[in-house]
């Protein structure tokens, strides 16, 4: 059973979210505070978190900002008001994804199912009489599939899950072009209602964490493609 930290202080949200989340086979433990939360996630043992932008001690974007500190699992941000600068933020930060409140139960857990999905699709036992995931490998850029893990001239890169998956989605067709609506839908496993912005959010992410390397090339008006050189093994 994956487990999930919420850390939100409505106290009232959690034990109903537990029960609900039961049905799907995911385990739900409520933190009040950031400072909790933090805790538990130092612990270990969980899959996935669901931040609340408004909390006691810090923000929702800051605590997001202090997990990738030393984390990749996947974050749901909620934002009460359902703000664009709330997503915006949440997203730039290093969310994986955003809900506003109030939301459906059900919803919650579709997202949190895609982001588990996201996060272990490649890390599984392969099946008998399937061939590996090969490792693609460009100039200066290293990806290992079934690992996911990649590198840059040779040093470990650090990405969250979305940013990975994108990654992947260009690596995969080196020069093709792909638009923002059609990558969104990849990403999130559905025909997303997250606006195109969050497309360019995660790409910009994506870009700095690759520098020096000049990785995903922008066609006004198009999208984006792998703008690097496949290596032939």
């Amino acid at each position: 059973m994956h487990q999930i930290l919420l850390i939100d202080d409505d106290h009232q949200l959690g034990p109903p979210l537990a029960t609900y989340f039961q049905r799907f086979e995911l385990g739900l433990t409520h933190a009040l505070k950031p400072s909790e939360g933090l805790a538990l996630l130092a612990r270990g043992g969980f899959d996935a978190a669901i931040l609340d932008v408004m909390l006691p001690e810090m923000d929702g974007f800051e605590l997001c900002r202090t997990i990738r500190r030393t984390s990749d699992i996947p974050i749901i941000m909620l934002t009460a008001r359902g703000e664009v600068m709330d997503r915006v933020v949440g997203l730039e930060l290093g969310a994986d994804d955003y809900l506003p409140k109030p939301f459906e139960p059900r919803e919650l857990v579709a997202r949190i199912q895609t982001v588990l999905r996201r996060q272990t699709k490649a890390q599984g036992p392969v099946d008998a009489g399937k061939e590996a995931p090969l490792d693609l490998r460009f100039e200066g850029l290293s990806i290992d599939v079934a690992r996911r893990e990649v590198q840059r001239q040779g040093t470990l890169v650090e990405l969250t899950g979305t940013e990975f998956e994108l990654l992947l989605l260009l690596a995969r067709e080196p020069g093709k072009v792909h638009n923002r609506d059609d990558i969104l839908n990849q990403l999130r496993g559905h025909e997303a209602d997250l606006y195109t912005r969050a497309v360019d959010i995660v790409v910009s992410r994506l870009r700095k964490k690759l520098e020096p390397l000049d990785c995903i090339k922008t066609l006004r008006n198009a999208g984006y493609s792998l703008a690097l050189r496949p290596l032939v093994p």
